[in-house]
């Protein structure tokens, strides 16, 4: 855009490197980097098309997240250490729940802008998809699979809201391109801190079996007023009330009542019977990635 977010980020004395899709605003803001004595490295690239799927050459503004961290100078660091690179950005609304669940992927996989280390992402979302990514177990249609897996994955920080009509968004009769929403509010843009917990990989749930846990919890939250049980006999395991009693989990409880570490407990216990290793159970893991990621 025309670089109001990058002059924040400037005026606040951090070094930052912008990313610009759109080459009309490049002469602008190649002009400001020349003005500025290194704090600021402009490239012609979009962060939300970052490791295309695709064969072959990359053409821009596509690029992959290995050549903008060696220009960066970010290399990567363990799991565990500090956040090695902050990022800010604007979902872009047309594609903002799918650009969610790859970011998701990519996090899980440690893939992506995540083989780095924990990046921190700074973005601004829409207030419906902040409610959503926030929602507690019983929150009627604002608690789905998205929720649990990015509160076990990271913590949730609002750090402003803003209305829309402080954006650029005017439909040609003069009203505002607000995205519709009929059931959660959709006032505001949401500045959300997304940074993935320090502990995710500790006990059974690791990248390579990342996959698997999403699956789980996708399916389990296909119907949220389903019984947890019902799902677990559905998977053809016979023992699914016994593993609930051990967790502590009541043997009626829905798929929408647990909490985000009540899902990643199942999963880890789970993981000690031998239903992840069914083939048709690794089968059906291996297509909802592909659909994910399409």
């Amino acid at each position: 855009g025309p670089g109001i977010l990058t002059r924040t980020l400037l005026n606040a004395g951090v070094r930052v490197v912008a990313l610009e899709s759109n080459s009309a605003f490049l002469p602008n803001l190649q002009s400001l980097e020349n003005s500025l004595d290194g704090q600021l490295k402009v490239i012609y690239g979009d962060f939300f098309r970052l490791d295309p799927l695709v064969t072959g050459t990359v053409k821009p503004p596509a690029m992959c997240s290995d050549k903008l961290f060696e220009t960066m100078g970010v290399a990567a660091v363990p799991w565990r250490a500090d956040v090695p690179v902050k990022i800010f950005g604007i979902l872009p609304q047309k594609k903002e729940r799918n650009t969610l669940w790859r970011l998701l992927f990519a996090l899980y996989e440690c893939s992506s802008i995540y083989r780095y280390g924990r990046a921190e992402l700074n973005i601004f979302i829409s207030e419906k998809e902040y409610q959503v990514l926030t929602a507690k177990p019983g929150e009627a249609r604002a608690y789905q699979a998205l929720s649990v897996l990015w509160q076990v994955g990271c913590e949730i920080q609002l750090l402003h809201t803003e209305p829309w009509s402080s954006f650029v968004t005017n439909l040609k009769n003069g009203g505002l391109a607000v995205p519709k929403s009929t059931w959660l509010p959709n006032d505001h843009l949401c500045l959300v801190r997304l940074t993935p917990q320090q502990n995710l990989f500790t006990g059974g749930l690791k990248p390579t079996n990342s996959a698997t846990f999403i699956f789980m919890v996708k399916q389990c939250l296909a119907k949220p007023k389903s019984r947890l049980t019902d799902r677990l006999n559905s998977w053809s395991l016979d023992s699914g009330g016994k593993l609930l009693r051990e967790l502590e989990i009541p043997k009626n409880a829905e798929a929408r009542k647990l909490y985000p570490e009540d899902y990643r407990r199942l999963f880890e216990a789970l993981q000690n019977s031998n239903m992840f290793t069914e083939t048709w159970f690794h089968d059906e893991v291996l297509e909802s990635i592909r659909n994910i990621n399409l």
